[in-house]
């Protein structure tokens, strides 16, 4: 394979680097503005975790590394087991925010798109997390790290994601075993990849949040009369005369949605909360968080 020359290879580094210094500092500071208008309380919990201090012994999990085994305690049985510690280091948590095409939709002129909502969220929450001394990453694009540095790669990686397929499936790669997970998406496609991205989760021992992201329209149906509905991508299309007689059953429809997204986080001990781009995203931001905290 022929190599790019030096000088190509800069000249493709500043094209890049100038067309992410367009989008990164307003995403950044718009996520610590959001960050720090949540007030946080003491930070502190116990949990299992990296501290010096026993707490208690479980089985071991697919997934646990081997220097995790308590020999001595497993020699005294069929099962191996790990010695837990109580909380006084970092816990690791896992973003996966959509970049599909359907996250692209913005119902009225100078309203956020469901993507731009999605990923100041995403931002905002890390930033909080990685300030209270947690180590926090992005499914496949980067590993869970703590410290200020980390915040900046986690907002050039969001602001490089591109857009992908119709609608997306979250992802799991990476996330650490028994750690915490965020997926960010408008859940608005076929939900086999959320339930198998939710079953893998659970076999790492991981809980978390799911946050549904939806525009006003996508909300109230406001459409009437001949209306032409298209995915964002172009792969449906579909035209009628009298949108308002629809209204009804795509309200159902989505309803019905909203239940099973609700009844699948529950299942397996997750939350899941739904939020539209017309709200203020505050209250969104501090019910993640508490959620990923174990309270609400």
């Amino acid at each position: 394979m022929t190599q790019p020359a030096p000088a190509q290879r800069g000249t493709d580094l500043r094209t890049r680097a100038e067309a992410l210094g367009q989008t990164l500092p307003p995403l950044l500071a718009e996520a610590e503005m959001l960050a720090a208008t949540v007030m946080l309380g003491e930070h502190g919990r116990r949990r299992a975790g990296l501290g010096d201090e026993f707490w208690q012994y479980r089985a071991a999990h697919a997934g646990d590394p081997a220097r995790m085994i308590d020999w001595r305690r497993s020699a005294r049985s069929d099962l191996h087991f790990v010695r837990e510690r109580e909380w006084q280091a970092a816990q690791s948590v896992t973003l996966w925010v959509d970049s599909s095409k359907s996250m692209a939709f913005a119902g009225a002129k100078g309203r956020a798109s469901k993507a731009d909502r999605a990923r100041l969220l995403a931002m905002a929450l890390a930033v909080l997390l990685l300030r209270g001394g947690e180590r926090v990453g992005l499914a496949g694009l980067a590993p869970p790290r703590s410290g200020r540095a980390q915040i900046m790669r986690l907002a050039a990686r969001l602001a490089e994601v591109p857009e992908t397929a119709d609608y997306g499936a979250p992802e799991v790669a990476g996330m650490v075993a028994h750690g915490r997970a965020a997926f960010f998406s408008d859940f608005l496609g076929p939900l086999d990849g959320v339930e198998i991205a939710l079953a893998q989760a659970a076999d790492r021992g991981a809980r978390g949040v799911l946050c549904q992201i939806l525009d006003p329209a996508e909300e109230e149906f406001p459409f009437d009369g001949r209306t032409v509905f298209e995915s964002m991508g172009g792969s449906l299309r579909h035209e009628t005369r009298q949108a308002r007689d629809l209204r009804d059953r795509y309200l159902a429809r989505l309803a019905e949605r909203k239940d099973r997204l609700a009844t699948l986080a529950r299942g397996l001990g997750w939350h899941y909360s739904a939020h539209h781009t017309g709200q203020p995203a505050q209250a969104a931001l501090l019910w993640l968080y508490r959620a990923l905290e174990g309270g609400r």
